[in-house]
C-alpha cells in the first residue's frame, strides 16, 4: 500500500498517529491530531496574536529563570494519537527530559489556548479531556470576547475550573507560583478593543 493511500484511509477512518501526522505532505495548514482524528486548525486572528505575546511576555518577566515559556506552532506530543499545538506552553526548567527535536514529548506543566470563534468546543471540550487524561497540571483557557481567564487544574485524571479570572483581578497559580500579572494587562492595548468590535 502507497503512503498516500494508507495516510487517506487513517484520516478516514480517525486513526491517525503521530508517525502518520509526522509524514503527511507539508499543504500550508495546521493540524492536531485529537483521540486519532486529524483536526485542520484555522489560522490565528490577529487579537489571538496579540493576546498570545502579551501573555508571554508577560509571564517570561516573572517566570522566565524557571519555565521554559515556548508558542504555537509547537507539537505536544501526549501519546502517539494525541498531538496539539496549543498557544503559549509552559516547561519547568527542570524537566526538559521532555523537550526533543520532535516537540514535547509528554504533560507540560501548563497550557494556554486562545479561544477563537471555531475553536471554542475544541478547547473547552475535547482538549480539555485530552490535557486532563494525559496529566497536564494545568490549563488555561483565555476568552478574547468575553475577557476571562479559566483556570484549569489537575484533579486525579481530569482537569476541574479552581478560577475564573476578569476585569482587574490578578492571576495566580499555586502550581507556578511565579505568575502574578492583572488580567486587565492583557487587554491594555486598544486594537484589541478595536479590532473586537469590528474595526
Amino acid at each position: 500500500m502507497d503512503k498516500k493511500k494508507e495516510w487517506e484511509d487513517a484520516i478516514r477512518e480517525k486513526r491517525v498517529t503521530y508517525d502518520i501526522y509526522a509524514e503527511l505532505p507539508e499543504d500550508g495548514q495546521r493540524y492536531e491530531v485529537l483521540d486519532g482524528a486529524l483536526e485542520l486548525m484555522s489560522g490565528p486572528s490577529l487579537v489571538h496574536q496579540i493576546l498570545g505575546g502579551k501573555l508571554t511576555y508577560l509571564t517570561t518577566q516573572s517566570c522566565g529563570t524557571d519555565y521554559f515559556i515556548l508558542t504555537a506552532p509547537l507539537d505536544v506530543i501526549l501519546s502517539p494519537r494525541n498531538v496539539t499545538q496549543p498557544d503559549v506552553i509552559f516547561i519547568h526548567r527542570g524537566r526538559t527530559d521532555i523537550m526533543t527535536m520532535r516537540g514535547i514529548e509528554g504533560a507540560p506543566d501548563l497550557v494556554v489556548e486562545v479561544l477563537s470563534p471555531g475553536s471554542r468546543h475544541r478547547d473547552k471540550v475535547r482538549k480539555l479531556d485530552i490535557y486532563g487524561k494525559h496529566g497536564v497540571q494545568e490549563y488555561w483557557i483565555l476568552d478574547p470576547v468575553a475577557r476571562t481567564l479559566e483556570r484549569y487544574e489537575q484533579d486525579g485524571s481530569r482537569l476541574t475550573l479552581t478560577d475564573l479570572f476578569e476585569g482587574e483581578e490578578r492571576v495566580v497559580s499555586d502550581k507556578l507560583p511565579c505568575i502574578s500579572f492583572a488580567l486587565s494587562e492583557l487587554f491594555a492595548e486598544e486594537q484589541i478593543g478595536r479590532l473586537l468590535a469590528g474595526g
